[in-house]
């Protein structure tokens, strides 16, 4: 099945010690990683075992250290504390939106953790229960997750704010023992979201109730609780253990679950990916030395929220175990109080590694194009910006690169690692990783020559364990497709589907909550041997990864399969355009063709015609007629619908374009009110009417009113 697949990766690029480090990894994986369990983690019971595979069937169900035992929560912080890092600060709180500055050391930290351990252990909660933590971004919610770690308990972070019917599945999925939620969240200092209404309609909705609910008061919102029906309130827990003895570190074995996240999709249960203890935690640190550069001991600032992968990564369980300071940020690149608040933050606290979105920095582009804001600031703390969470198209990650230099200057196809520069970085993950697979280590060496430069467009080369390949898709794409039998390896620079070969490394989910053939069914059973990423994107000759869209952000246009983030790349470069979304438009000769979705720059005016010629005539130029993109396709908007980490709802305006175009089809009259439902994960549902309307008046072929630009 496998014939035209080589046992050997050929994009593994051996001029640089990335390179060598993966080769290192695929060759002999259980030295490779059993080196690294034992240099970087504190094990109760060390490791003999790098991995195994129990059922040769079954490869995608690998046990990385099977015979070891640990704590995560003991090496993020017990062994700090004993080891000469107790007056370290561990977590700098800094929320605007509330005006509060808060540190917390190794020591400190730690006695949080065990006073709140005291009270889960009080409520009922040990090893193997499951805890759901429903929190804004506040160190407590970290020290909640520490204290079910500490206990050997599998917490569940939902994204505070989220919608009563998406916490209803979860709960109904992973059945908490305990429920821990804030009375609200905070997005700015006058826009407060009030948790305990949308707990009260998820417990309605949900048919497993947890018998206890811990509320953490905060002082923006002040509940009143009837503790007869199982609420308790944080402080009052604590203070009523106070005096119980410690809980015991519990011992867990390595493949013990860490963390439930559910990835948030639009239809259908959430998946509950499963993440196993002591690979995440080898993992980690190794991250944090090669790919970040960052040392124990330095700021690292990561700009995400705990309710996401990112943050549960490198705001909480990776920066501690590398025994670093994280900054716990509880505000917006914008608005917060301006575009400054980042620079202000890495000043302030001489951050060395800064990690935001793509979403973010596109923000900024549109809020502080002469850098006025960010030149108040000194950034030369700074060794590495990163950014993941969406693909950097190149004209967004030059203009970053001159944003934070403060300067203009002009940038071909890549950049080199200069001593006096901070190296800007794309890197590329997933919710199922668990940590990064793709990006430029800027640790591995003091050497810069033997850093890879970065290449605008790439997400970099695959870190160790990372076997990356990419299989030629099928000439007729069927998303629905369950398996290829011939798998054939796509040519050096041709796109296809992105894939990791068996096994895959340490720190990737290792099921799916109490689902096992879904597990099956949606990672593996497409493409045998393979691990299938559900993107899709191309691998250059220099090792170069490009992620260009998902699987089906894909317009096929008469039979040419266009990518939508390759469409995006083009339009940016339109100087007057601040954000693109592209999506296919059904058209009855070409099966589909661009339509574009554009947010213009706010500080500047502009005549719409002309740019909307001017965007289909770069496309037309950079990417050939095929393109099919008539000026009439693209329409304004003021903003674009998110989720709440920053990334576009692509899938979302597909939908309502297919259903608005669906309706013209048929002859029936478009409705006023989108037919689609609301992602659960939307930042602002307002959007949804917004995109309606344009969309609604594109395909009525009413202008829209330029009061709605």
């Amino acid at each position: 099945m496998q014939d035209s697949i080589s046992s050997k990766n050929k994009y593994i690029n051996l001029k640089f010690k990335q390179g060598k480090l993966l080769e290192d990894s695929l060759d002999n994986p259980s030295k490779f990683w059993l080196e690294q369990a034992v240099q970087n983690i504190t094990w109760f019971q060390d490791p003999k075992t790098a991995y195994t595979i129990k059922d040769p069937s079954k490869k995608h169900l690998i046990d990385w250290f099977p015979d070891g035992k640990l704590n995560v929560c003991y090496n993020a912080l017990d062994r700090h504390v004993l080891n000469g890092r107790k007056d370290q600060v561990a977590v700098i709180y800094e929320s605007p939106v509330t005006q509060t500055k808060q540190s917390f050391t190794y020591e400190f930290l730690l006695k949080c953790v065990i006073d709140f351990s005291k009270a889960l252990v009080a409520n009922g909660v040990k090893k193997g229960d499951t805890v759901i933590i429903y929190m804004p971004m506040i160190p407590q919610t970290i020290i909640a997750m520490l204290s079910c770690a500490r206990l050997g308990a599998i917490h569940s972070v939902v994204f505070g704010g989220f919608a009563p019917a998406e916490l209803a599945k979860r709960i109904d999925d992973c059945k908490p023992k305990v429920l821990i939620f804030a009375t609200c969240g905070l997005e700015r200092h006058d826009k407060i979201v009030k948790y305990k209404p949308l707990v009260d309609k998820a417990l309605k909705i949900a048919k497993f109730s947890p018998e206890i609910k811990i509320v953490y008061q905060r002082n923006e919102c002040i509940e009143h609780l009837d503790t007869n029906t199982g609420f308790r309130f944080w402080e009052t827990e604590i203070a009523n253990n106070i005096d119980n003895p410690d809980p015991t570190v519990e011992s867990v074995d390595s493949s013990h679950p860490l963390y439930i996240l559910y990835t948030s999709g639009t239809t259908g249960s959430p998946k509950g990916v499963v993440r196993p203890s002591g690979p995440h935690a080898v993992m980690l640190p190794w991250t944090m030395k090669y790919l970040y550069g960052i040392n124990p001991g330095q700021v690292f600032f990561c700009a995400s929220d705990l309710g996401w992968v990112v943050g549960h990564t490198y705001i909480c369980y990776a920066t501690l175990i590398y025994g670093c300071t994280s900054v716990l940020y509880e505000g917006k690149p914008i608005g917060t109080p301006d575009p400054a608040s980042f620079f202000r933050i890495i000043e302030d606290y001489n951050v060395n590694t800064f990690f935001t979105a793509p979403t973010a920095m596109m923000v900024l582009r549109r809020e502080d194009p002469d850098h006025s804001h960010r030149n108040k600031h000194d950034l030369s703390s700074i060794k590495g910006f990163f950014f993941a969470g969406e693909r950097c198209v190149p004209e967004i990650h030059k203009w970053w690169i001159n944003h934070t230099d403060g300067k203009d200057s002009v940038y071909e196809e890549q950049v080199k690692f200069l001593d006096d520069k901070a190296h800007s970085v794309d890197h590329w993950w997933q919710t199922e990783s668990g940590s990064p697979i793709t990006g430029i280590c800027i640790g591995t060496s003091k050497n810069k020559n033997d850093i890879p430069p970065v290449r605008f467009g790439s997400a970099g080369m695959p870190l160790v364990g990372v076997d990356l390949r990419v299989l030629k898709s099928s000439d007729h794409h069927d998303e629905d497709q369950a398996h290829q039998d011939v798998l054939e390896e796509a040519d050096v620079g041709e796109p296809g589907n992105i894939v990791i070969k068996l096994p895959l490394p340490p720190g990737f989910f290792s099921t799916l909550w109490h689902d096992e053939s879904r597990f099956y069914d949606s990672y593996f059973k497409r493409f045998p041997g393979f691990y299938d990423t559900g993107d899709v994107g191309y691998i250059d000759e220099d090792g170069y990864a490009y992620i260009m869209s998902r699987d089906d952000d894909v317009i096929n246009v008469a039979a040419h399969r266009l990518s939508t983030s390759g469409l995006e790349e083009v339009a940016i470069k339109i100087p007057q355009l601040a954000e693109v979304c592209v999506v296919p438009k059904p058209d009855p000769i070409k099966g589909s063709v661009p339509m574009v979705f554009a947010v213009l720059n706010s500080s500047l005016t502009y005549d719409l015609n002309s740019i909307k010629s001017n965007i289909a005539l770069k496309m037309r130029s950079d990417i050939g007629p095929i393109v099919s993109l008539t000026p009439s396709n693209v329409e304004f908007v003021l903003r674009l619908p998110k989720t709440r980490s920053g990334k576009i709802l692509r899938k979302f305006i597909r939908s309502m374009v297919a259903s608005a175009s669906s309706s013209v089809e048929s002859g029936t009259p478009i409705p006023k009110e989108c037919p689609i439902q609301t992602p659960p994960t939307i930042d602002d549902p307002l959007i949804k009417d917004e995109i309606w309307s344009i969309i609604s008046a594109h395909f009525n072929g009413v202008p829209v009113p330029k009061s709605k630009l």
